[in-house]
């Protein structure tokens, strides 16, 4: 089994054949001679497999008529990754003819777990169907061998070919679009749109969208974190209060002031105390950016904002291509970046913008050497001593060092290979990290986000012994003693003072732990007024159509009465409000009643007359656990409630709404 690969051209040649008549699909100036007819039928579904983004089993046979095409993925993997914005444009580009179908066959045990592939789809804002193929059952049917490798069916379900790795974009709109026109010829082409549920409407949304690195500043108290998936970066006290919203939350590549620059799931920041200023791995933009925290902007330092499809192609500032930067630390004026896409460690010259490679060959394994001679995989974390850099190098489980010297080496302090992960404290070479995205040095020890182990462990560089520091390997968002609290897939950390500071990034949360007294706590928030989006235009949130009801002429006000998940209450720290309009104000007028929700029942003032309308209640509702005031929600709701205004009706109407957690 291969783990990965880069490019699509790197593996086609290896892997001729997948099913009995498949062909690989080769990238040329005009589509290849392609056998559009297929010539064997796509294995159905399993019938046991779980489903997400929607609501019911699929089955092979309910896709005639479409184009299909499956993508063999697994969350961890920087090249699926880098699939997603192609699948998403082809998607666009055939909405009624193809369908996508992700079929997630892991890699890591943590990968296996339905709710953590869920947590992914929402991260990477998956929208089509996908498939937990946990026991590799779809894998071995379509003879699928790397990650990740994708196949076509036609409209009658017949297989015509696959392609495995990066840049597919290309062939696929070739050969799909050629494979509409041919069938469509024959009427054989179904354009009925797929009914489906996301996983991303089946609940509210949390305050922060995945959370990914974290620092922090002792002198002016401060802590800055990328919201990740919410594009934007916060500041806030050490204690919770909200201090700064850096972007305006949509996805883009734009500079500017705080509220209208644009960042695409951001990930590693630095501080630079002396410029009071942030570096910042702008990962899915492909570049690294400087925040200047006096003059509040923000500029773009390096990248193009494509994605780099070529190896050890060094350049200048914004003139040269980067890939997936993850993390990066300021030595001086150098800044050391995890460069994730090819498995390597890059620098930037702050005073020449110069971007060039400073270790690995691009190759995606784990071999120690020179600088310009080991392998790497996936590095995803870096941190310093002050005398040499460790990383995480995620796709090998591993925490390895590399000298700062430019004739230094690359060492290994933990792990062993692609398929050696476990959760064993312990020496080297026996313990065991699985996929690792953080580190952190201090007092020390390097202190490791050991991700799909929803733990934070330390390594001894001197003795290469790992210890569980927090966490009981169970994923959770239980605070309390370090080694009985738990996180979910916990990405960066970071030490204040004799406070260690976590990204726990599938709970939305930024947990504490004092270093004094082993406690761990979530940080609550304050100011959360702050994180309010501009307005847009078009509603994003859930729209349900209620039950009518019957109002007396003599009814004065209309009570919505919002019923909180159990455990949970109203956050009076956040700007819950509630806004009401009525379709035909002859007969409910309620103005532009606009108030903010102190409560979870509000009452509406309104003056009737006999008729039938519909009052639409718009609701933002901000509301948090009773038992952890730091574990916190929010909602946008549109309810449409019929209204019909008779005597029989009642002089003091009550509607309510029930709130999912």
């Amino acid at each position: 089994m291969v783990n990965n690969c880069r490019m699509t051209r790197l593996l086609w040649f290896g892997l001729m054949v997948l099913l009995p008549g498949v062909f690989p699909l080769f990238a040329q100036d005009k589509p290849p001679d392609v056998p559009y007819e297929g010539t064997s039928p796509a294995p159905e579904f399993p019938a046991d497999v779980e489903w997400l983004n929607t609501d019911k089993p699929i089955t092979m046979a309910s896709l005639k008529g479409k184009v299909v095409l499956l993508d063999f993925w697994t969350y961890c993997c920087i090249n699926c990754m880098h699939v997603i914005p192609d699948l998403k444009k082809l998607e666009a580009k055939y909405p009624k003819e193809l369908v996508v179908i992700g079929v997630h066959s892991a890699k890591f045990e943590n990968e296996k777990q339905t709710d953590n592939i869920r947590q992914a789809i929402m991260r990477y804002e998956i929208e089509h169907p996908v498939i937990n193929d946990r026991d590799m059952t779809v894998w071995r049917a379509y003879g699928a061998r790397s990650w990740p490798t994708l196949t076509l069916v036609n409209p009658l379900g017949k297989t015509i070919g696959f392609l495995s790795g990066e840049g597919i974009y290309e062939v696929f709109d070739q050969i799909i679009g050629e494979t509409i026109r041919r069938f469509d010829a024959k009427g054989q082409i179904d354009r009925t749109p797929l009914a489906l549920k996301l996983e991303k409407s089946k609940g509210p949304r949390p305050l922060f969208a995945y959370p990914g690195k974290i620092t922090g500043d002792a002198k002016s108290k401060r802590l800055f974190f990328s919201d990740s998936n919410n594009n934007r970066l916060i500041v806030t006290s050490l204690d919770g209060e909200i201090l700064e919203v850096i972007g305006d939350g949509e996805i883009g590549l734009r500079d500017g002031d705080f509220a209208t620059a644009r960042f695409f799931r951001p990930q590693g920041l630095c501080f630079d105390t002396a410029k009071n200023a942030l570096y910042v791995t702008d990962t899915e933009n492909h570049a690294i950016r400087k925040v200047d925290l006096g003059k509040k902007t923000v500029e773009t330092l390096a990248g193009t904002g494509r994605q780099s499809r070529r190896h050890n192609v060094e350049g200048v500032g914004r003139a040269v291509d980067l890939n997936s930067p993850w993390d990066l630390l300021l030595i001086g004026d150098t800044l050391h970046i995890a460069m994730a896409g090819p498995h390597q460690l890059w620098t930037l010259d702050l005073k020449t913008l110069a971007a060039k490679v400073y270790a690995g060959t691009g190759r995606e394994n784990i071999t120690d050497g020179p600088l310009k001679e080991c392998a790497l995989a996936q590095p995803s974390g870096i941190t310093t001593d002050g005398k040499k850099l460790f990383f995480a190098d995620s796709e090998v489980s591993a925490v390895r060092t590399a000298d700062l010297a430019p004739d230094g080496r690359v060492e290994t302090l933990i792990g062993e290979g692609l398929f050696k992960f476990g959760d064993v404290d312990g020496k080297f070479p026996a313990a065991r990290l699985q996929h690792c995205i953080g580190v952190a040095w201090h007092d020390g020890f390097v202190y490791v986000a050991d991700t799909y182990n929803h733990k934070i462990k330390r390594v001894a560089p001197q003795t290469k012994e790992l210890t569980t520091f927090i966490g009981t390997g169970k994923s959770g968002a239980a605070d309390g003693e370090r080694l009985a609290a738990t996180l979910n897939e916990p990405n960066g950390l970071c030490f204040v003072g004799d406070t260690m500071y976590v990204a726990d990034s599938n709970n939305h949360l930024i947990r504490a732990c004092d270093l004094k007294t082993g406690k761990v706590s979530t940080l609550a928030f304050r100011g959360l007024d702050k994180l309010a989006r501009r307005k847009s235009p078009e509603f994003s949130g859930e729209e349900v159509r209620l039950g009518a009801v019957r109002i007396s002429p003599k009814a004065k006000a209309l009570t919505l009465d919002v019923l909180l998940p159990a455990g949970t209450k109203l956050n009076l720290a956040g700007p819950s409000n509630l806004k009401a309009t009525s379709a035909d104000v002859k007969t409910v007028e309620v103005g532009a009643f606009n108030g903010t929700m102190k409560e979870a029942k509000v009452s509406v003032p309104i003056a009737v007359k006999p008729g039938q309308t519909t009052v639409t209640l718009d609701a933002d509702v901000y509301y948090c656990s009773k038992a952890n005031e730091g574990l916190c929600y929010f909602k946008s709701a549109r309810l449409h409630l019929p209204v019909e205004v008779a005597e029989a009706g009642s002089v003091a109407p009550v509607v309510e709404y029930r709130l999912s957690k």
